[in-house]
């Protein structure tokens, strides 16, 4: 059993499947404790629940099915999983840009596109943050302010974990926002100097290039650093650091399916 949404943020069910035939049982109108547990009484022989860590589930299941054995499904227990690796990769960011910076001194490489980040407000997190901390500290359950807010239970339930047992945890959010945020020239600079270097010289190729990435400024602001890197009065690009995110994807990846260019 999971929860879907008919209307994404406005309204959610939730969706049974039988976990050995893989094929959809039944829908049900909302994700409330009652509606399951009534419908778990009127299909009674349960023997095992597979489902996710919200306790409205875990409530209706022993209420309704106490001789059930509840088992975390193998994609929540992945996601879990990743989101721990990835938060401990965000508490070692200094590790790695100190491991960057020390590989591009003792063997330089070409950056590629796909180490460039994407783009995410840092606003959003920040203003979605304090919503939810202040709901939590007035004492609105999980459910509820996922109802006002038009959020997932999970999206909220990920803030007030970060809120209640880690402080440090709010910088993580931020963080990870600031990288998707709007991109600078500056983020693109050592993949425009590994280009030009390599003799890809073209001021409107590259633009189309780091525009396809998400940069989001004019090409007038490429066309005057392509003119410092003519001249020769370019400043050398920072090291380019991986993200705390793709280096997760590094590590959570199976090794088979693994990017051999990612250099691990």
């Amino acid at each position: 059993m999971d929860e879907f949404a008919f209307r994404r943020g406005c309204r959610f069910g939730t969706i049974l499947v039988d976990i050995e035939t893989h094929q959809p049982v039944d829908v049900l109108p909302d994700r409330r404790a009652e509606t399951l547990a009534a419908w778990l009484r009127g299909h009674a022989g349960a023997e095992v629940v597979c489902r996710d860590r919200a306790s409205t589930y875990s409530r209706a299941v022993r209420e309704a099915a106490p001789d059930a054995v509840e088992a975390a499904d193998r994609w929540h227990l992945l996601r879990n999983l990743s989101l721990a690796v990835e938060g401990v990769c965000h508490e070692h960011r200094a590790c790695l840009r100190k491991y960057a910076e020390h590989r591009q001194r003792s063997q330089p490489r070409q950056p590629t596109l796909e180490l460039l980040p994407t783009t995410l407000i840092v606003d959003r997190v920040r203003r979605r943050h304090e919503v939810i901390n202040r709901m939590v500290e007035t004492g609105y359950p999980v459910s509820e302010i996922a109802r006002r807010l038009g959020l997932d239970r999970k999206t909220v339930r990920r803030y007030r974990y970060r809120y209640r047992y880690r402080d440090t945890d709010f910088d993580v959010l931020l963080a990870s926002a600031r990288d998707r945020r709007n991109v600078s020239l500056d983020r693109f600079k050592p993949y425009l100097q590994s280009e030009f270097a390599a003799g890809h010289t073209s001021a409107k190729e590259l633009y189309d290039q780091i525009c396809e990435r998400g940069f989001s400024g004019d090409y007038s602001t490429l066309s005057r650093y392509v003119r410092t890197l003519r001249d020769g009065t370019a400043v050398p690009a920072p090291a380019p650091v991986p993200s705390p995110r793709t280096v997760s994807g590094w590590i959570m990846r199976p090794r088979e399916k693994a990017n051999v260019s990612s250099n691990r």
